[in-house]
């Protein structure tokens, strides 16, 4: 099974691959694995969805840091899948994204990965296989 990493370090992540992390459309990365991802691999800061660097942001909260609604981050996840199915040779390690600060849970964000499930270069938390083998 594809799995995430609980604890990826910059160290962990190589020259192929990238960081997935939950954002904010603003760009600002002020805290948790998005400031992880400015601060230790270089995502953009001003930037809230796409790659940049050895990163890419997931949009979970709007321009003005308020939580999305799970339709709209359904549609920033399908937006990065097609993204990563045209990049075969890259690994994308997806966090928990949305299950933090924007305060939804595993049970809420993991079926928005359903068509990730057969990408073989997306790696999911074990949190969120769980829930979309259930299904």
């Amino acid at each position: 099974m594809r799995i995430t990493p609980e604890d990826v370090t910059k160290e962990f992540i190589g020259r192929k691959d990238i960081f997935v992390f939950g954002s904010n459309e603003a760009g600002i990365h002020g805290a948790g694995a998005a400031y992880f991802a400015e601060q230790e691999l270089d995502a953009k800061h001003g930037m809230g969805f796409g790659p940049t660097s050895l990163t890419f942001a997931i949009p979970t909260k709007n321009w003005g840091l308020r939580t999305l609604g799970l339709a709209t981050i359904g549609f920033y996840v399908g937006r990065f899948i097609r993204f990563a199915e045209r990049y075969p040779e890259r690994i994308f390690y997806v966090t928990k994204i949305g299950c933090g600060l924007a305060g939804y849970k595993p049970e809420q964000i993991a079926p928005l990965f359903i068509d990730a499930v057969d990408i073989p270069n997306i790696y999911l938390p074990s949190e969120f296989w769980d829930i979309i083998n259930k299904q």
